[in-house]
C-alpha cells in the first residue's frame, strides 16, 4: 500500500519513472488501466483494442518522463496526461479508414469518462515490465522511428522527408515496428 501511497506525490513517481522503479511502474500502470479500458470498450473498441493503446500511451508517458519533455504541474498530471494520450490514439485510431472498414456499424460517438474500480491484474503487470524491456531490445531502425514518432511527436510526413522515402513506406515500418513489440509483449497463441 506504501507504494500506491508513491502514487499521490508526482516528485517521487518521476524519481521512480526515471530511476525504474518496477514497484512503482506497476502500481501506475494499474492504477490507470481501467479508466482507459472503460474508454476503448465504451467507444467501439475490444478489450485488446485498450491493452494495445494503453501500452502505446504508457511508453509515450515512460518516454517523455525520463526524457525531460513532460514536466507534471500538479498532484494529477501524470495521470491526466496518460489518458488524455491514450484518448487522442484511440479517436486516431476510430476515425482511420481501417477501423471504419471493420466496425462498419461504429458511430462516432463523445468520449465519456467512466470512473471504475482498479482491477488488479497481475498480467497487466507482466506486460507493462515486457514492453519496456521489449522497447529495449528492439532493433535500432524501430526505436529510432517510434522515438521520432511517439517521442518527438514528428509526423510520418516528416519522418519520411527526413529519410528521404515515401509516406507509405514510413508508416508501414511503424506499423511492423509496433507490430515486432507486440510480438515480443504478447505471448504466442498455439
Amino acid at each position: 500500500m506504501g507504494e500506491l501511497h508513491k502514487l499521490d506525490n508526482q516528485s517521487q513517481l518521476i524519481v521512480a519513472i526515471k530511476t525504474n522503479d518496477s514497484v512503482a511502474l506497476k502500481a501506475l500502470y494499474i492504477s490507470n488501466y481501467a479508466k482507459i479500458e472503460s474508454l476503448v470498450l465504451s467507444n467501439s473498441g475490444t478489450k485488446e483494442d485498450a491493452k494495445d493503446v494503453y501500452q502505446d500511451a504508457f511508453i509515450v508517458v515512460w518516454n517523455n518522463i525520463k526524457n525531460n519533455t513532460f514536466i507534471p504541474l500538479n498532484e494529477s498530471a501524470i495521470q491526466g496526461y496518460l489518458y488524455t494520450i491514450a484518448k487522442n490514439k484511440w479517436m486516431d485510431i476510430i476515425k482511420s479508414s481501417r477501423f471504419k472498414k471493420t466496425k462498419s456499424t461504429y458511430e462516432e460517438k463523445s468520449f465519456a469518462y467512466k470512473s471504475d474500480e482498479v482491477h488488479e491484474d497481475d498480467s497487466s503487470n507482466e506486460k507493462m515490465k515486457a514492453t519496456m524491456d521489449a522497447f529495449k531490445n528492439l532493433g535500432e531502425p524501430c526505436k529510432q522511428l517510434l522515438t521520432s514518432f511517439y517521442y518527438e511527436k514528428k509526423t510520418l510526413k516528416d519522418i519520411a522527408s527526413a529519410l528521404n522515402i515515401e509516406e507509405n513506406t514510413v508508416r508501414n515500418k511503424k506499423y511492423r515496428c509496433m507490430e515486432k513489440l507486440r510480438t515480443m509483449v504478447l505471448p504466442q497463441k498455439t
